[in-house]
């Protein structure tokens, strides 16, 4: 692993998944776990981020999460804290928390329960950089939720503060071709990191991002995929990415509540959780067929690492 120090972001950045306890409780042992084992597979360092369940986790269990990351993380590789909120005032709360805690970068999304044109989107995101001295990343997670960020606010944000403190994490729809856009309409001084789990991972790479931010469950095979692609062997990219997209893809057919379900059983089936609970309410459970898929691709992925 190489060291993030005095360098910017980039690499596998993976986001990790909120261990709880049957109380509801952060799992503090089981999330040292997951940690090690990220930086151990060959991650650049860890991200928590929308499958950390940051939406359901509030005010005090979030800066609790973001403090037992950063202490398991620093010195070791990149930290990358959720500080997207709804409003302006919280989000500067938490970016100025995970700074405190030694951070390498906050990332956020815009509110979710609120429709803001591209001039409130912009302001929400500036008030956001120029609070802190670290990068913000600038994350669309209209996929999943919120609204798509338009090209011209990723524009604004860059000739506002430049490629060493603004980074970004594009997931709308089309994402190679959205991704293309705002590469080009930079001049390529976009520093852009992939996060559709790694399904775009190959043609993602191939238009210019800097890194992926995955999840922890597929990781061995997404750091072996990130090799591959660095060292352009074919034949290994395309045998690893098959697999990998297979998975994603049932998880996307239920969205957030997919990636966390399916998520989660694979990391108590390599023994790092020991449940599969989740932050309640939710909209999508594992079902017994889909599970049984999710097992025979798991695998045939396992096969070729």
């Amino acid at each position: 692993m190489s060291s993030p120090i005095d360098k910017s972001l980039h690499g596998v950045l993976p986001v990790l998944h909120t261990p709880f306890t049957c109380s509801g409780a952060i799992d503090t042992k089981a999330l040292e776990g997951e940690i090690d084992w990220a930086l151990e597979t060959g991650a650049n360092g860890v991200v928590v981020a929308m499958v950390s369940e940051v939406l359901r986790l509030g005010y005090h269990s979030r800066r609790e999460l973001a403090t037992l990351v950063c202490e398991q993380t620093i010195g070791r590789g990149f930290t990358v804290i959720s500080a997207g909120a709804e409003s302006t005032v919280e989000a500067v709360e938490f970016a100025h928390h995970a700074e405190s805690l030694g951070a390498s970068a906050v990332m956020a999304i815009p509110p979710v329960s609120t429709a803001l044109g591209s001039e409130a989107t912009c302001e929400y995101f500036a008030t956001i950089a120029g609070s802190i001295s670290i990068p913000l990343v600038v994350q669309d997670a209209s996929n999943y939720v919120g609204a798509a960020i338009d090209l011209t606010v990723y524009q604004s944000l860059l000739e506002q503060f430049g490629p060493d403190r603004i980074y970004f994490k594009p997931e709308s729809s089309p994402l190679g071709p959205n991704l293309s856009k705002l590469r080009d309409a930079t001049e390529r001084q976009a520093r852009i990191f992939e996060g559709s789990g790694g399904s775009n991972l190959v043609d993602c790479y191939r238009r210019g991002i800097v890194g992926t931010m995955p999840g922890v469950e597929l990781l061995d095979g997404i750091v072996a995929l990130w090799k591959a692609l660095a060292a352009g062997d074919e034949d290994r990219i395309y045998e690893l990415s098959l697999p990998i997209c297979a998975l994603v893809g049932l998880q996307l057919q239920a969205g957030l509540d997919g990636f966390l379900a399916i998520e989660k059983y694979l990391l108590v089936k390599r023994g790092l959780f020991s449940s599969t609970l989740q932050r309640q309410p939710v909209g999508w459970q594992l079902d017994s067929e889909t599970r049984a898929e999710v097992d025979r691709l798991f695998a045939r992925l396992q096969a070729v690492i």
